[in-house]
């Protein structure tokens, strides 16, 4: 599969732990999202796509309320 950005055909993929945080200033008091997914990133344009998991996705999506120890369980491929 190539570069959905600029067409090459160099990609690869790297794990990563990356903190989400809510932009609004009257969300300062949430706490950090942290994903740890597996990122597709082309070595030509640098050009990178993850895919959330679906619990984290859902704290973010509708402010769900879950135990921490229950989020970044799992780590998903990028979408192709």
């Amino acid at each position: 599969m190539s570069c959905r950005s600029c067409g090459s055909n160099k990609q690869h993929v790297f794990k990563a732990d990356i903190p989400i945080v809510f932009p609004r200033i009257e969300d300062l008091g949430k706490p950090i999202v942290w994903v740890f997914p597996n990122l597709l990133v082309c070595l030509a344009c640098g050009y990178t796509e993850f895919v959330v998991p679906g619990m984290e996705l859902r704290v973010l999506r509708d402010n769900a309320q879950v135990n921490e120890s229950e989020l970044g369980t799992q780590a998903h491929e990028p979408a192709h």
